[in-house]
């Protein structure tokens, strides 16, 4: 199938709980040219359902903060299932720390909720045409992890790590803050610091985008 001929009958698909928000995106998404919504959904768990009803979709717009079942898992159910299928991200994340992780599972552009409808119509013709679509700022975050990550020395086997290390860079790749992370390990906030600043050094990392990188690329996050 050419491209031209792909873009004309592309199925996009949107999830997200909020419906004025998806109702509104799928109106306008239904208005450009060579683009159609095959079906909507308000959480992954939904999702799923809704592939077995309507299909698979080309492009599937996707929100990170639902009930029942959220970006994250949603999208590495897609990554597992149909790895095919480019997934745009629809969030208002600023940190690192998500890309880092959505990236893992597969997926091919971000965009913050408050996207203005041309770079909406942008993205969608971007992830046809390049397989991708990550906007400036974003693009540029993501460059610079890597570069980080190729700096730093050959890593070490997390096998070597205790429990509380690994329950904490698990912990780490999400948006806890590290208070939060304390408090969900029933640990002093003083720990936490303690625990983090070794893992600093023991990886030859700076920041908390460091660890994640560690974590992500490792497989911690599915221990």
């Amino acid at each position: 199938m050419s491209k031209k001929e792909t873009i004309s009958s592309v199925n996009v698909a949107l999830v997200d709980d909020h419906i004025l928000l998806r109702d509104a995106l799928a109106g306008f998404i239904s208005q450009v040219p060579g683009f159609h919504i095959g079906f909507t959904a308000s959480n992954g768990k939904e999702m799923i359902q809704k592939f077995k009803e309507f299909g698979k979709p080309s492009i599937l717009i996707l929100d990170l903060n639902m009930p029942v079942m959220d970006g994250y898992d949603a999208a590495e159910w897609l990554h597992t299932h149909y790895p095919d299928v480019q997934v745009l991200i629809l969030t208002m994340f600023d940190s690192d720390i998500p890309l880092i992780r959505l990236l893992q599972v597969g997926v091919k552009g971000f965009l913050k909720k408050d996207v203005q409808p041309d770079e909406l119509k942008t993205a969608l013709n971007s992830l046809i045409d390049d397989g991708y679509y990550y906007p400036i700022q974003t693009a540029g975050r993501i460059a610079n992890m890597f570069q980080l990550n190729r700096q730093r020395r050959p890593e070490m086997d997390y096998k070597t790590l205790s429990y509380l290390e690994l329950e904490f860079l698990k912990l780490a790749c999400t948006e806890l803050t590290y208070k939060e992370i304390a408090l969900q390990l029933n640990l002093s906030p003083k720990t936490i610091d303690g625990i983090r600043d070794h893992l600093f050094e023991r990886f030859d990392v700076k920041s908390r985008v460091g660890l994640a990188i560690y974590a992500v690329k490792n497989g911690i996050m599915n221990i």
